[in-house]
């Protein structure tokens, strides 16, 4: 058989070119997510030392609908390991679908967007050999995040058969989504609208699993919704719960079956073309869309409607367990750890603290991803055709820079007034809005000085680009190992964030958000003036 009729041929030589790709990238979310993890488990065993608080705190989630809609269930109260990883079961197994989802979509259809893959298949590389590597690449990485994850989970104490099983509930929901994302890329002519097609899939597997728990489910199991979403399957694995080994089957076969489909798609497409073909636009640009500012807006706005919508569930669901965090903190211990992290002012504020903390932290990765379009439009070569008209690089940049800046603010804002909606329905206080508002907005400055690191690098070293995401990944961690393992101040000082004042709750002054704000101008500035002195790639 020839090279052209072997439709795999050169499949490990483009895994280990992926595998080249990702060395950073990939090494460094399955840390966070395996270390997210094994910190959740160690401080869930301080919050609750007993075995009264964790079946009262299992309790508290399994009486209340909207707890179980967002966690789902806790089908083992008594359990350090059920208590424990609920958090994580769900929004972790969601998290670890979209990262499959980036890769399949990174190494498939982006390849084809950048005509990479054009070039290599003139080569001796059949025609499947793309969705076969990234296939590896997909099951490389849950593999690995699984062993890890169940590593550190027998590390902080947890039993090892639970541990295991949690890690490969999490491969499940990943190999699972990253098959979607593999179809999803054949359908679609562009990685972005795969990227998004998929993610409303995983979206709506959240939602189904989200209603099969708390409408139909009972003590006893889900209700059918769940049984058809993959999220659902990850989490009636349960863990330290039973630790059911059969439903990780329905996760294997599902992730079989659609890659078995995708390859077949793949087979009978033209590279570079989806099966659903987009219409093209008009031949000329209405006004609207002719200036840089137009053009920046008009290619980010439907990933920000995205992120807007995410983010206001977002401070809805904060907004409504704010009110019962009381409920969770029924012994001291509990108390003095919340109040350590969160802030000086009662336990409702520090819990909303580490909340908006985190919302603040999530919301400069939407500043990141826009410096991530302008390097990639610049990569693609589409940059070119905007700089040979009269737009000069500052202006093309800066179109881009004022999405990232303004989308953030409106993101923190979006978070703030949900929570503080839904706190001030809650607790009678109308101006719960107003407080929690502001006390979110208090984090947009350092969320710009992330979004500014990353024009800087954009603009002195464009290769390196991805360190964007790697800073956010170290900052995630600061803010979650930092003050669990007592590390020095200084450390903890690298994170912006940690400048920051824990609102609500605390006394401020306008010096640290004056400080943050100039940092952010200034690094940005230089990006900008090493942008207009390089070459454009």
């Amino acid at each position: 058989m020839t090279a052209s009729e072997n439709g795999f041929s050169g499949t490990v030589g483009l895994f280990r070119l992926a595998m080249r790709r990702d060395r950073i990238l990939l090494p460094a979310w399955i840390s966070v997510f395996a270390l997210t993890a094994a910190v959740s488990a160690q401080a869930t065993a301080d919050l609750y030392p007993t075995l009264g608080s964790r079946i009262a705190a299992g309790n508290t989630i399994n009486s209340s609908a909207p707890l179980i809609a967002i966690y789902g269930r806790v089908y083992d109260t008594s359990s350090l390991g059920a208590v424990s990883m609920i958090k994580m079961g769900g929004f972790g197994g969601v998290c670890v679908a979209l990262l499959s989802i980036i890769l399949m979509t990174r190494h498939t259809r982006a390849e084809e967007d950048s005509g990479r893959m054009e070039l290599l298949s003139a080569t001796a590389v059949g025609r499947l050999a793309p969705l076969g590597s990234a296939s590896a690449v997909i099951v490389f990485a849950n593999l690995v995040l699984a062993l890890l994850t169940a590593l550190l989970l027998v590390a902080v104490g947890l039993p090892a058969s639970g541990s295991l099983a949690f890690g490969l509930s999490w491969a499940g929901a990943g190999l699972a989504f990253g098959a979607i994302a593999a179809v999803c890329a054949q359908l679609s002519s562009s990685a972005r609208t795969a990227t998004a097609l998929a993610s409303v899939v995983l979206a709506a597997c959240y939602a189904l699993r989200a209603v099969g728990d708390s409408v139909f489910g009972s003590d006893h199991g889900p209700g059918w919704p769940s049984w058809i979403s993959p999220i659902g399957w990850a989490q009636q694995v349960r863990p330290f719960a039973g630790d059911q080994w059969p439903v990780l089957l329905l996760s294997l076969c599902f992730s079989i079956s659609i890659g078995a489909v995708a390859l077949v798609l793949a087979s009978r497409r033209d590279l570079g073309a989806g099966l659903f073909q987009t219409r093209s636009g008009p031949a000329g640009a209405a006004a609207r869309l002719r200036s840089p500012m137009a053009l920046a807006w008009r290619l980010q706005r439907g990933a920000f409607v995205g992120w807007l919508i995410t983010f206001v569930l977002l401070g809805l669901m904060i907004g409504g367990i704010a009110s019962s965090v009381g409920d969770f903190l029924n012994n001291p211990t509990a108390r003095e750890f919340i109040t350590k992290l969160g802030g000086e002012k009662g336990l409702v504020d520090a819990f909303l603290a580490i909340e908006l903390s985190f919302g603040g932290i999530l919301a400069s990765a939407f500043g990141i991803q826009v410096v991530m379009r302008l390097a990639a439009e610049e990569r693609e070569h589409r940059a070119e055709a905007v700089l040979a008209t009269a737009v000069s690089r500052t202006r093309w940049a800066l179109g881009h820079i004022l999405i990232a800046a303004f989308g953030t603010a409106a993101l923190l804002l979006a978070v703030g007034i949900a929570a503080g909606a839904t706190s001030a329905i809650q607790s009678g206080e109308p101006n719960e809005v107003s407080r929690v508002a502001l006390a979110s907005l208090a984090q947009l400055p350092a969320a710009w000085v992330l979004t500014a690191i990353t024009v800087a690098v954009l603009g002195i070293a464009p290769r390196l680009i991805v360190l964007g995401w790697v800073m956010f990944s170290g900052f995630i961690l600061l803010a979650e190992l930092g003050p669990l393992l007592n590390l020095p101040q200084w450390v903890l000082d690298v994170s912006p964030f940690a400048h920051v004042p824990r609102l609500p709750g605390v006394a401020a002054t306008p010096t640290p958000f004056a400080l943050l704000t100039a940092a952010a101008f200034a690094i940005c500035a230089v990006g900008l003036a090493s942008l207009n002195r390089r070459d454009i790639t």
